[in-house]
């Protein structure tokens, strides 16, 4: 069984056993046609991934990981808030008539800071320290501006990376305000552990563990009698991901760098609503 089915198995079951409703509440998330979209959430949940023994993706149903490493190189690779930018249409619902989502994601990625040894952004401090100051514990990156929040179409789900190297191993946290399990929960963790792999490799280093923390963990209304259907199947062993080894420099990788070897999934379409 892959580990990233058992994780969101047992998440799930927690959720639905031991959450909180929030139907007395005013809820900000509609569905389409304009009822609020309630949800049962449990706080703070946290899985922990080996990278060098695993690659996190689920069989229960289709991950596609081709198009999540796409959505992942528009944010962290083009550092672009335009959908024009994005071979895909994940963000068409919080665009406006432009193509942008405002100052979120990509664009705080690429916001120039100076340091002590000159300017960069956020993705290039992370690649300067891996390979000149793998010690450090400060190496993190946040693109939760609240000066920005005002202008994003979407406040960041996934916030924030915190990158340690550990002997030759590059570990890492994801730090998630929110999920919605059904749509977003295995996607994300899959182009972070891509995101992960990438950097070690550029810098001459091994995959190690994610951590992947979930502050809001939570299942919509209309998603539960899917979700439950979901978790009954069986799943089977997690496939092999690998990047193009010869890529040493992030800003080469393309969607076509990752490898997805023998990945067998339950092919019968899970089709939902995804609340705006």
């Amino acid at each position: 069984m892959s580990l990233a089915d058992s994780f969101f198995i047992d998440n799930i079951k927690t959720i639905l056993s031991d959450g909180v409703w929030d139907n007395e509440l005013d809820v900000r998330p509609k569905w389409k046609d304009g009822t609020p979209a309630h949800t049962i959430k449990k706080f703070g949940i946290v899985n922990r991934y080996n990278l060098a023994e695993e690659f996190p993706i689920m069989t229960l149903r289709r991950t596609y990981l081709k198009t999540a490493v796409k959505e992942l190189l528009w944010i962290w690779q083009k550092k672009s808030n335009n959908i024009k930018d994005l071979d895909a249409h994940i963000w068409d619902s919080w665009a406006d008539e432009s193509g942008s989502i405002g100052k979120a994601y990509g664009y705080q990625l690429g916001v120039k800071h100076k340091y002590k040894e000159g300017e960069f952004d956020q993705v290039d401090r992370v690649l300067y320290d891996l390979k000149h100051n793998p010690a450090s514990r400060r190496i993190i990156t946040n693109i939760y501006n609240h000066h920005d929040l005002s202008e994003m179409a979407l406040y960041p789900c996934a916030y924030s990376m915190t990158f340690n190297v550990s002997g030759n191993k590059l570990n890492a946290i994801l730090n998630q305000r929110s999920q919605d399990m059904l749509a977003a929960n295995n996607w994300n963790i899959c182009q972070y552990a891509v995101l992960v792999m990438m950097f070690a490799q550029v810098s001459g280093l091994e995959p190690g563990e994610i951590v992947h923390v979930i502050a809001d963990a939570h299942i919509y209304d209309r998603h539960i009698p899917i979700i439950e259907e979901l978790i009954k199947k069986e799943p089977y062993e997690a496939p092999r991901v690998t990047l193009d080894n010869s890529v040493d420099d992030f800003y080469k990788f393309t969607a076509d760098s990752v490898k997805l070897e023998n990945y067998r999934y339950h092919d019968d379409e899970v089709k939902f609503e995804v609340a705006i």
